[in-house]
């Protein structure tokens, strides 16, 4: 469907400057709506070669500025995203559908990692020994790679890109940034602040496109890194591109997050915790908890009621209504793939006990909804446990033990997050030691890591050996060089003595 009103067309940045381009363009929904609000110019290999010959161009002298200096910028940067808060998550709303609040937290979480970023002098130093060898010093560097890319997905427009580039380039690189199709307007506004906050040109460039653009960053030759967040067949297909390419590569894939609710749990608090991390930003989170394993019958009914009770107050709607828990999916074809799991479970054998397949939001009659979805007697074998549902959709699965529930997770192809409620600190211990999954909470149901560690998943969610962001970011974005130096005796250490002739000429003028 199309408005009536006149469609903005969405173009790139690059070498500071937004640039618009003729040629062919994709649609922007609002998901609230079913409108088509913006069109997006599809980056050609001509238009993405300008962005990275442009980043190219600026790296000898990024690579060279000094790291305080770089971490000036990214305190201003900060700055200005606060200061602009409200318009980035309107933009994030009105292509993303995140109710106000959820994008607030989005951009929140964000900003940690450009805090993270302004520690550039401190995260890049290296480390000297001295005397390794008769008058031999060692010292290692850690140096940028040079031009690096990131693609990134819809459900965090805002959050994931800062992930990535802020850090990237207080190391000294300059970056090619291809976000999302789907909602790419706060991510073109927020670059565009980093440029007011005094970055210089060339550093940071956006690509508008779709996989031709993907796969003209991922064959040229120039591009020396790649960094990815998306789904699990795309993420593998990144990796191994980019690293046949001769690139470093970490690839984000998907996940299926399953909370494990022991006996002694405490329910309240499980129910109210796993409210907004199955339904928040309607279960299109990577880290959403989508699957809890009550141990016991005797919890699992409790648990069902208590959240079936729960659910009746959930609020389904727009953006800009703050009261509302959850909002839109994405487009019409991923509600029609929400819904169509939905329709799996039921068919394999699960009760549906809440159903959010028909709802209808007043004034939002042709949006891209999906209601809360209570799912039990879930099993392995059924597809919708398999597979990334990627919404409001909340499975429980029902097993006698502890060990059965890990049994259950760590044969999952996914690794991503987990979680367990738990009483009892040994089996908290043991269940975070020995589970094979590379985010653990422990009654915490969305075990995000703060921007000063590391977010990465284990098996298929992860392509890759470094984690995003924090250390592992610095890893990934750097390399290091380890120098060993020795100079020649000119007898000084023999008592001769030491003249300012030593460095050449004596003339003050000089």
């Amino acid at each position: 469907m199309v408005e009536s009103k006149k469609i903005m067309s969405v173009g790139h940045l690059i070498d500071g400057n937004i640039q618009n381009r003729s040629g062919p363009k994709l649609d922007v929904f609002n998901p609230a709506s079913g409108y088509v609000s913006k069109q997006i110019q599809l980056a050609t290999k001509e238009t993405v070669d300008e962005a990275i010959t442009s980043a190219e161009a600026a790296f000898p002298e990024w690579r060279n500025t000094s790291p305080i200096k770089r971490a000036r910028i990214m305190f201003r940067f900060k700055e200005l995203l606060e200061k602009n808060a409200d318009k980035i998550c309107q933009l994030v709303g009105e292509e993303h559908g995140k109710i106000s609040h959820d994008a607030m937290g989005e951009l929140q979480r964000g900003i940690e990692n450009v805090e993270y970023a302004c520690s550039a002098p401190e995260i890049l130093k290296g480390e000297h020994s001295k005397n390794v060898g008769p008058a031999i010093d060692c010292w290692s560097e850690l140096q940028p790679l040079g031009v690096v890319a990131g693609i990134t997905p819809f459900n965090f427009p805002a959050m994931i890109p800062l992930w990535m580039y802020p850090l990237a380039i207080v190391c000294g690189n300059c970056f090619v940034l291809k976000p999302s199709e789907r909602d790419p307007s706060s991510t073109l506004y927020i670059a565009k602040l980093l440029h007011e906050a005094g970055l210089p040109k060339g550093v940071l460039n956006v690509v508008n496109g779709n996989k031709e653009t993907v796969v003209s960053i991922l064959n040229d030759k120039r591009v020396q890194a790649v960094s990815f967040v998306g789904s699990t067949p795309v993420a593998e297909y990144i990796y191994t591109t980019a690293t046949a390419n001769g690139k470093r590569c970490q690839a984000l894939g998907g996940a299926k997050n399953h909370a494990v609710v022991m006996p002694d749990a405490d329910i309240d608090n499980a129910v109210s915790q796993l409210m907004g991390a199955a339904f928040g930003s309607s279960g299109e989170r990577c880290m959403a908890l989508s699957v809890a394993v009550v141990v016991g019958d005797e919890v699992g009914d409790k648990l069902i009621h208590k959240i079936q009770e729960a659910m009746k107050n959930l609020k389904v709607g727009k953006y800009s209504e703050s009261s509302n828990d959850f909002g839109p999916l994405i487009t019409k074809e991923h509600q029609n793939k929400v819904t169509s799991y939905i329709d799996s479970a039921e068919s394999q054998g699960a009760t549906i006990v809440e159903d959010g397949r028909n709802i209808i939001v007043k004034g939002c009659e042709g949006g891209f909804f999906v209601g809360g979805t209570l799912i039990d007697n879930v099993t392995s074998d059924m597809l919708s446990y398999k597979e990334e549902i990627f919404g409001p959709v909340l499975q429980v699965v029902r097993v006698k033990t502890m060990q059965e529930a890990m049994v259950l997770i760590d044969n999952h192809e996914y690794g991503n997050g987990t979680c367990i409620f738990t009483r009892d600190g040994e089996a908290a211990r043991y269940f975070s030691d020995n589970i094979k999954v590379g985010m653990v909470g422990i009654n915490i149901p969305v075990p995000v890591p703060v921007a000063y560690h590391s977010f990465g998943g284990w098996k298929r969610s992860l392509f890759g050996d470094l984690f995003a962001y924090g250390p592992d970011g610095v890893k990934f974005y750097t390399r290091r060089k380890t120098i060993t130096q020795r100079w020649p005796s000119n007898g000084v250490r023999e008592g001769k003595q030491f003249s300012m002739t030593s460095y050449g000429s004596t003339d003050l003028k000089n």
